[in-house]
């Protein structure tokens, strides 16, 4: 190929004065081109495509004007392509784009529980990339999950009955599912594969902490099983204007350190963006208009409001991202929903703020009850959030996200909820309170003085704005407030015998406070809240009020 008997003549010459033949750079050539009748090879007559990017994980080069690229490749590298906008590329029979190709010539390393990389073999004399065109509107939608982690084969029923049914037929060109697909069994990976598939739209996948191979030494190997089922961790492909960017910021410190208390051998792992990635995104960046829109998934928050999660070395990545006018990231991992805004003081230098959406997600609170009709765990995130997940919305540079929980109406967006207890629901208490007494707008005229109104905008943050109105009287403002929400509270300690063990609710960034009005009068009355979400816009909830005489033991047994 190329030079090389060239250049071991002159090894021959030279002896030992230079490196051994294992490190002679080879180079992977090859073809970008259009598969005019879609066989997925290469056949002539079939025209090369321009300037579409190919790297090999750290370097990016452009294929010529005849679609040809040559790239120097390590020992082991995972080669891919950033898909071009107006192109798809094949997807396999699980509707996983097919983008790259894997060079592992010795396969992945032996003890890993779950299989990993087959031998590749030595590297093919071309490695040919298929595109496909297909015109792209600035204005679609896309799918976000986060966390599906089922635990049992049962849980990928929850998903299988759950979710996918209503998005059977959806409109949103592509879905991505950030992270924590499983939850440590990587042998469900086909059968989730197969589930998902079934929306019937190109699927992408970020990796998490719970699809690593926990055998592994490192981090370098921690994630042979999602290779194998997905290609390289971290990428980049371009729908329309806008590019999607896919990073790993899972570092895994090996079964080296695990706690020996440990029975899987995990090694623990911390949020981590590494050099390698960050030097790929930055030749990535340098190929890309700077009014793009850019998105970026990972798993792991870069921050949350609290302050609770950090990725190192997001700064850096708040770097390469400064300047860019139109700039979007989600990620998953904490089964909680947060809007965080970063700005100067966190390394971002603008222009504006970097809005980093932490997503609500499949698995709510980890698949855990009580059970509804089917079966299924009904499974309220722990900050109150149904489980569901996120529609993207994208015009040009614009962009939007709307939650959706799942099986419900895509209005139900909060729960109004009355606090006339101010015991924080206790556990000792919730005893001798009746099932659903925030949710049931039932109290009596002594109680009304005491009493709060809740509202927990499930999709909710700090530009959020809630207020709310009795009647038709004026909307009175509801401040944003750091607490647990009372239902979760109540759903968990009711049901703890079908919840997972590590299961507590927590504090929530999204519920809402206000004291009730105490002039309202005995009858029944209508509530309206009024909420504005963070992207502006305008969610209606209604509860009905009755204010009844006398204290509420006494109305319950009339009512009950």
């Amino acid at each position: 190929m190329g030079e090389k008997p060239l250049i071991k003549g002159i090894l021959i010459l030279i002896g030992l004065a230079v490196p051994s033949l294992n490190a002679i750079a080879e180079f992977a050539r090859g073809a970008v081109f259009i598969d005019s009748n879609e066989n997925g090879l290469l056949d002539s007559g079939e025209i090369g495509l321009s300037n579409v990017r190919v790297s090999n994980g750290a370097e990016i080069v452009l294929s010529g004007a005849d679609g040809r690229y040559e790239i120097e490749i390590d020992d082991e590298a995972i080669l891919f392509i950033t898909k071009p906008a107006n192109y798809a590329t094949p997807v396999n029979g699980h509707m996983l784009p097919q983008f790259y190709y894997i060079h592992q010539p010795k396969g992945s390393p032996p003890g890993l529980r779950y299989q990993g990389i087959s031998p590749t073999g030595p590297l093919p004399e071309e490695i040919n990339f298929p595109l496909l065109p297909r015109p792209e509107e600035k204005q679609f939608e896309a799918l976000l999950f986060a966390d599906t982690q089922p635990q049992t084969n049962r849980e990928l029923d929850y998903i299988r009955d759950d979710i996918i049914p209503e998005l059977v037929g959806t409109s949103s060109v592509f879905g991505m599912t950030l992270g924590d697909i499983l939850f440590d069994d990587l042998s469900m990976f086909p059968r989730y594969n197969g589930i998902i598939s079934k929306i019937g739209i190109p699927w992408y996948n970020v990796p998490g902490n719970h699809e690593m191979n926990f055998q592994a030494k490192s981090d370098k190997y921690s994630l042979e099983t999602f290779k194998r089922f997905f290609g390289p961790p971290y990428y980049a492909f371009e729908y329309a204007d806008a590019l999607f960017v896919v990073l790993d910021n899972i570092d895994y410190k090996g079964n080296g350190e695990a706690d020996p208390g440990d029975i899987r051998g995990n090694g623990g792992y911390e949020a981590s963006l590494s050099a390698k990635q960050l030097k790929w995104l930055s030749k990535e960046l340098s190929y890309v208009p700077n009014d793009t829109l850019v998105f970026v998934a990972t798993h792991a928050p870069l921050g949350n409001e609290s302050g609770s999660y950090t990725t190192k070395n997001r700064k850096k990545l708040f770097r390469l991202l400064s300047g860019r006018p139109n700039l979007y990231s989600v990620a998953g991992h904490t089964h909680t929903t947060d809007h965080v805004y970063f700005g100067e003081d966190d390394g971002f230098a603008g222009p504006g703020q970097f809005h980093h959406h932490v997503l609500a997600t499949v698995s709510g609170s980890w698949w855990s009850g009580p059970f509804d009709e089917r079966g299924i765990a009904i499974s309220d995130q722990r900050d109150g959030t149904p489980n569901g997940y996120h529609v993207l919305e994208v015009d040009s540079t614009d962009v939007s996200v709307r939650f959706k929980a799942a099986g419900k109406p895509a209005d139900f967006q909060m729960r109004i909820m009355y606090d006339v207890m101010h015991h924080q629901q206790r556990k000792d208490a919730i005893r001798d309170s009746l099932h659903g007494t925030t949710l049931d707008g039932f109290m009596s005229e002594d109680e009304v003085a005491a009493a709060s109104i809740l509202v927990n905008l499930f999709d909710g943050g700090p530009k959020s704005k809630v207020s709310y109105r009795v009647n038709d009287g004026n909307y009175v403002p509801m401040e944003r407030v750091l607490r647990t929400d009372p239902y979760i509270v109540e759903q968990f300690q009711r049901y703890e015998s079908v919840k997972k063990s590590w299961v507590q609710a927590t504090d929530s960034t999204h519920i809402f406070s206000a004291d009730l009005d105490d002039s309202i009068s005995r009858g029944t009355h209508t509530v309206t809240v009024r909420a504005i979400d963070e992207f502006g816009r305008v969610h209606h909830g209604h509860s009905i009020l009755e204010i009844t005489g006398g204290m509420r033991g006494t109305e319950a047994a009339v009512k009950y």
